[in-house]
């Protein structure tokens, strides 16, 4: 025997709704009627967010940030930002730490680069092995 709270809402396919509801409430935070506009502004902000995620991507032209030609991309980014920026030691600091953050990119491009290569023999060398 089951006994948890649960919302007495009906989601919008028709099941019953999982969530705990409020401590004086029938309903979850999602279903509950005294909380309808709150909840209808933030499914608002929700879509802003996502709409200006997208746009911002496009306006920027940043691909897959969890490479290391997008990381390059929000580098040049930033660096042109700050270079846009009064001349100022906060400025020159900012210029510095993209500097040295576009160094330790290049070391992680060109190890992953030797390193595909190196696989690459290696796999090469494994089949040409198999093969005698």
């Amino acid at each position: 025997m089951n006994s948890k709270r649960r919302c007495a809402a009906l989601t919008n396919v028709g099941e019953p709704c999982d969530a705990a509801p409020l401590l004086d409430s029938e309903c979850c935070l999602v279903h509950d009627p005294a909380h309808r506009e709150e909840m209808a502004e933030w499914r608002r902000l929700g879509g802003l967010h996502r709409r200006r995620e997208a746009s911002l991507s496009t306006i920027y032209d940043v691909g897959n940030i969890a490479s290391v030609p997008g990381l390059w991309r929000i580098l040049q980014i930033a660096a042109l930002a700050t270079l846009a920026l009064e001349n100022s030691g906060p400025r020159n600091r900012t210029l510095i730490t993209v500097v040295t953050t576009g160094a330790k990119l290049l070391e992680v491009g060109d190890l992953e680069v030797r390193l595909q290569r190196l696989e690459e023999t290696v796999a090469r060398q494994v089949t040409s092995f198999g093969r005698n």
